[in-house]
């Protein structure tokens, strides 16, 4: 698992892993008074309501962007039912908890929101790295 950075505003954190972002910008459109890619730290929590931040925490398609509440005791994530959307001209995202068994048979449990590729060019395949935009995927 790579790093994996937490910002807390006391109420809530927002975990994110760098590794994961496929840099859709979503998070930035829909707050962007919080997330600010181009700042250090680039996640302003205290700009909007726990409620809003965790609203917009669970758009994020490829599950690189996390949240737990500080008063849980242990940060798991919360179940989830699977579902299955196919991003115009971007990745699969799978919603929910599965495993993942690769062609060398190691297996791998993921939660919250998967991004898995169709544009063929991820180098973190099956997992989206964001390659569909450079490589203008339509599909």
């Amino acid at each position: 698992m790579g790093k994996q950075k937490e910002y807390s505003n006391g109420e809530a954190t927002i975990t994110w892993e760098p590794e994961k972002c496929i840099h859709s910008a979503i998070c930035v459109n829909g707050l962007p008074e919080v997330f600010q890619p181009k700042e250090k730290p680039w996640i302003k929590i205290d700009a909007a309501s726990t409620s809003a931040l965790v609203k917009q925490v669970k758009q994020c398609p490829s599950g690189a962007l996390g949240y737990y509440m500080n008063n849980e005791k242990d940060k798991t994530a919360e179940s989830m039912e699977t579902k299955v959307e196919v991003l115009e001209n971007g990745p699969l995202l799978v919603y929910g908890t599965l495993k993942v068994t690769h062609r060398d048979g190691t297996e791998e449990t993921k939660s919250k929101t998967t991004a898995f590729c169709r544009c063929g060019a991820s180098h973190n395949k099956p997992y989206c790295d964001g390659a569909h935009v450079k490589e203008a995927f339509k599909g």
